[in-house]
Formats: structure tokens, C-alpha cells, sequence
């Protein structure tokens, strides 16, 4: 490739001084056009057909999208299919307008006219390609001969639309594009556009669409962002005009693009659900609004339950949503690196601990809950996560909270089952792996039946004793001891068979569930023969408190005595 880039031309910035773009800030969203239909459905390998375009345009519908590009009606009888399904099957809420899309030539203008008839709500969308190359490339014209189509295609479109309304009363709006904007002369692109806001009669009260696509994206989003601020600054008769931008995406900066676009003074968007369209897509325009969501900006869509929306996405056009989309994707809220979930899970403590009304958790720059996403795809396990990680799976799967001592020692086990696995672990084998090592496994040991006594002396002192029976490997043992607690007298009673050199450290407990039945689940944390630290954890009825203790600290013991070296999955 050496030498190569040679032969390309670099794109030529728009000269402004006095640009005002970078100093703003989007406070409100635009209005949104969704063009799935039309130019979303045009790029797909295996177009949609009539009972998929009526999933999507419903999908749209509750999404909230109040303009949506339909189709080409012009183009094929499948397109006129759809527009008429649309209108006659009584689709097309009052509140929403069906757009569509032709070309700037008569025979296919008045084929659109007879698509629309019985609409309530449309605009009239009519394009022709304005760029140097073009020009030059395909249409060998100059300036005036492509100035000449989009006036006499505005001039028949405006008397259409006057006969129209006179018959049936229809709101009719009208849409200008002058294709491939972003490739053509910027005084140019003015030029022709007020030639065409002058023969629609476009006034402030009845203003005309002109949308500005980026249908190639040839230089970086701030050259994009110039030219648009340069239209609207330099733009007659600015009140009378919404600026529109239609951003592709082929060098990859398409929400970008756009988001500088509508700070540089455009008012409308139009893309695609996760940036469907020609090549590399058409503007995302899920990430666009849920980018305002995240800034405190309603963007007047709702998303809330993105998944649904995905899946009816991906059903309709059979495009597969990547994993790392954002939001959308199965990765978008996944850490699976140590310290990001260490970061996120006292992210979680603190929101829950400090009560506080804004959404503060590092790494997550949405409350997933918010696009119906949860804590599942959060927080995932493979050999790279830290030990918080499982800890925090557990918590959400089973309701167990592990204390902050124990993470080390369950973290370590879960790490060596994922190297051991190869792969990822998902939520059930963490659940398994924990019930394994911790509550299921069968020792030596077995409490059968045991009390509690308590003596009290003239001096004020308590004594507690502690008689019990205990299965040592099918051999019942009745064990006998006292100490100045139920926990110093079970460690005296085991001491009689040979149990000696534990230390009671620290011990949690909560509940796991209510109501009568309520179970409880308690971690004990023993000092160990030659020093050692073990953790060990019993899950019974909410019984006594005493009870549970001795209960669970013997779970500890004959953890302590089979520890398992090699950990399975």
C-alpha cells in the first residue's frame, strides 16, 4: 500500500473564522425521521416484507417517531404496496407523518401523488445529486442544468400538491435534499436550495424540510458541523427553512457527525434503528438519543425496553446487532476486568448507601435498568475478573451477601474454575461452584442433636454449656463443653475428640427470604491449625441465632478438614 493513499484528493475544509458550534451544548432534542423503511429496508440483503414493514412502522410508531420515511413509492410496486397497506389498513396514527422519497422527475412524481392519496399527514420528499463529481462523473451538467431539475421538480410538486389539497384537504409538506450535500460546493448547495424554497413558497408558517446528507461521509465530523453552521448562517430567508441532516456512516463517525451538526444549528435527524442502511449504515439513531438520555436531555423516543426493540430489529431485517453496540449490544454493559467490577459494585453500595438521586457508578454511563437491561449482563466472570466480581453475581442471583473478607478466598476459587473451563462462567455455574465448595459438600462430621445451658453464678457470670451428639464418620460421639459463650463452648465440646486450634474470627448472617418460613444464611470465618484463614457457610430456617452459629461453624470445620484442591465445574 505504499504510496497509495496518493491517489487520493484530501477534502477541502469550509473556511469560517467566526464558527459558534463548539461553544454549544444540545439542550433539547431534534425532531426525529426514522428512515428504516425506506432507506434502512433498500440496504438489506433480503428486503423486508409487507408483514415485517408493518411490525417496524408499528415499532416506530410506539417508539415515538411522529415522521417516518416509508418508502419509494415511485421506485417498485412493493414499495407502493406498502404505502397503500398503510393508508388503507388505517395504520398511520393522526399524529404521525408517513414521508417519502423521489427523485426530482415528473413521471415518478406524479406516480408518488397517486401513492399518497387518502393520507393524512406527508411529506413529499424529492432529491437530486448536486455534487462536484456527480456533475461531472454522471450527469455532465453544470451548475445551472442541475439547479434546472430540482426547480422543475419543485414547481410540479407544488401545483400536484395544490390540487391535491384543494380535492382532499391533505397536509402536505415539503422535504428538499440535495444529494450528496457533503460533496458539493457549500455556496452551491445554498444556492439551489433557496431556487427551491422560492418555487414551494416556503414562509415561515409553512416552512420547507431541506436536509442536508452526509450520503458519503468524506471528512471528519467538524468539517461537517462547519458546513451545516455556514448554511444556516448564510442561508436568505433562514425562518423559513428546518434544517434536516441525514449522516451515513462510512468512515465511521456517523453519531458524531451528527451530534456537532445539531449543536452547528440542525434542527432535525433522520437515520436508522442501530445505523441500518447503504454500506456501512445510515446514523444510529438509538445511540444519538439515548447519548441526550445520558446528558439529562429527553429525547422524546422511548427505549426503555431496548431488547424487545433489538429483537423485533432483528427479526425485520435479519441483521444481527453486535455485541459491543451501544446499549443495545449483549456486551454493552459487561465488564469482566477486576478492577472495573470491583469499580462498579461499590458504585452499587454507594448509590444504595448515600441515597443519592443521580446515577453515579463508574464504567456505566446509564443505569442499565433504564433500557430494561438489569444487572445480568453487568458484572461476568472469566479468569481476567477480580475477586468482587462472583461476589457480586451472587448477590443478584441468590440474594447472598458475601462479606468483603470472603471475596479473596471465593474469588480465588472462581478464578481457578474459569482457567480450568477455558471460557466464560456463566451465573448458574457461579451458583453450582458456590453451593459446591460451601453448603452441599459431605465431611466427617455431622451435628445430630445438641442444647444449650446456661449457669449463671451469685457473682453475676454466665457460664454456657454445651451437650451434644456428633457423627464422626458413622460413629455417634456425645460431646460435652463450656465456655463463656455458645460459640467457646461448642470449640471446648469438640476439643474432647480431637478438634483443637480453631479460632472463631468473625461471623455475618441475613436473610435469604420471608416470611414464617424465612431461611437465613450465616459466613463464619475461622483461624485454622497453621494459621490459616477458611470461610465456611450455612444456609437453615431463621432458628435460633445461637444455634445457627454453632451449626455453621461446624460446616467450617469439616470444610477445613476435606478441602478440595482441585476445583471442578
Amino acid at each position: 500500500m505504499q504510496y497509495a493513499n496518493k491517489k487520493y484528493i484530501p477534502f477541502q475544509p469550509v473556511k469560517m473564522t467566526n464558527r459558534e458550534w463548539p461553544d454549544k451544548v444540545i439542550t433539547k432534542a431534534p425532531v426525529w425521521c426514522s428512515v428504516d423503511l425506506r432507506d434502512g429496508n433498500q440496504a438489506l440483503v433480503t428486503p423486508m416484507q409487507l408483514d415485517e414493514k408493518l411490525l417496524m412502522f408499528k415499532t416506530l410508531v410506539d417508539i415515538g417517531f411522529k415522521e417516518i420515511e416509508v418508502g419509494f413509492p415511485s421506485a417498485s410496486d412493493t414499495e407502493y404496496e406498502i404505502l397503500r397497506t398503510l393508508i388503507e389498513g388505517n395504520y398511520i396514527p393522526d399524529d404521525v407523518t408517513v414521508q417519502v422519497l423521489v427523485q426530482a422527475r415528473a413521471e415518478l412524481i406524479k406516480k408518488t401523488f397517486e401513492a399518497v392519496k387518502g393520507a393524512k399527514n406527508v411529506i413529499i420528499h424529492f432529491y437530486n445529486s448536486t455534487s462536484t463529481l456527480q456533475r461531472k462523473v454522471v450527469f455532465k451538467k453544470d451548475m445551472d442544468g442541475i439547479v434546472d431539475i430540482a426547480v422543475e421538480g419543485a414547481r410540479l410538486i407544488r401545483k400536484l400538491t395544490e390540487e391535491e389539497v384543494a380535492k382532499s384537504g391533505m397536509n402536505i409538506r415539503y422535504e428538499y435534499s440535495p444529494e450528496s450535500f457533503t460533496g458539493t460546493e457549500i455556496d452551491f448547495s445554498i444556492r439551489i436550495c433557496e431556487e427551491v424554497m422560492r418555487e414551494l413558497g416556503a414562509t415561515k408558517e409553512n416552512p420547507v424540510i431541506l436536509n442536508l446528507p452526509s450520503t458519503v461521509e468524506m471528512s471528519t465530523p467538524n468539517t461537517y458541523a462547519d458546513q451545516i453552521e455556514y448554511f444556516c448562517k448564510n442561508l436568505h430567508n433562514r425562518e423559513a427553512a428546518i434544517v434536516s441532516i441525514h449522516p451515513h456512516n462510512d468512515r465511521g463517525t456517523a453519531v458524531a457527525s451528527a451530534e456537532l451538526a445539531i449543536m452547528a444549528g440542525a434542527e432535525r435527524v433522520e437515520g436508522t434503528l442501530f445505523g441500518n442502511g447503504e454500506r456501512t449504515g445510515n446514523l444510529d439513531l438509538v445511540t444519538v438519543a439515548l447519548n441526550m438520555f445520558t446528558q439529562g436531555v429527553d429525547p422524546q423516543l422511548d427505549f426503555s425496553n431496548i431488547l424487545e426493540i433489538k429483537n423485533i430489529y432483528e427479526k425485520c431485517t435479519k441483521m444481527h446487532v453486535h455485541e459491543r453496540q451501544p446499549y443495545a449490544g449483549e456486551l454493552a454493559f459487561t465488564a469482566f476486568s477486576g478492577s472495573h467490577q470491583d469499580a462498579i459494585r461499590k458504585g452499587y453500595d454507594y448509590m444504595e448507601n448515600s441515597k443519592t438521586p443521580y446515577w453515579e457508578v463508574p464504567y456505566l454511563p446509564i443505569n442499565p435498568a433504564d433500557v430494561n437491561r438489569e444487572y445480568e449482563p453487568v458484572i461476568r466472570i472469566n479468569s481476567q475478573s477480580g475477586k468482587g466480581g462472583a461476589a457480586f453475581v451472587l448477590e443478584h442471583a441468590c440474594g447472598y451477601r458475601l462479606p468483603k473478607e470472603m471475596h479473596p478466598e471465593f474469588g480465588a476459587i472462581v478464578k481457578a474454575a474459569s482457567d480450568a473451563y477455558g471460557d466464560e462462567l456463566k451465573e448458574q455455574q457461579i451458583v453450582e461452584l458456590f453451593n459446591k465448595e460451601y453448603t452441599e459438600f459431605k465431611g466427617k462430621y455431622t451435628l445430630l442433636q445438641h442444647r444449650f445451658t446456661e449457669l449463671r453464678d451469685m457473682d453475676g457470670t454466665t457460664e454456657t454449656r454445651f451437650e451434644g451428639y456428633i457423627n464422626e464418620n458413622g460413629a455417634i460421639k456425645m460431646i460435652v463443653g463450656s465456655g463463656n459463650g455458645p460459640i467457646d463452648s461448642f470449640f471446648q465440646a469438640l476439643s474432647s475428640i480431637g478438634i483443637t486450634g480453631y479460632e472463631f474470627v468473625n461471623y455475618h448472617e441475613h436473610a435469604i427470604s420471608r416470611g414464617s418460613d424465612a431461611l437465613g444464611i450465616c459466613y463464619i470465618e475461622l483461624k485454622v491449625p497453621g494459621n490459616g484463614h477458611i470461610f465456611g457457610v450455612g444456609i437453615n430456617a431463621n432458628i435460633n441465632v445461637r444455634q445457627f452459629r454453632v451449626y455453621s461453624v461446624l460446616l467450617t470445620v469439616r470444610k477445613h478438614t476435606i478441602r478440595r484442591r482441585k476445583v471442578s465445574i
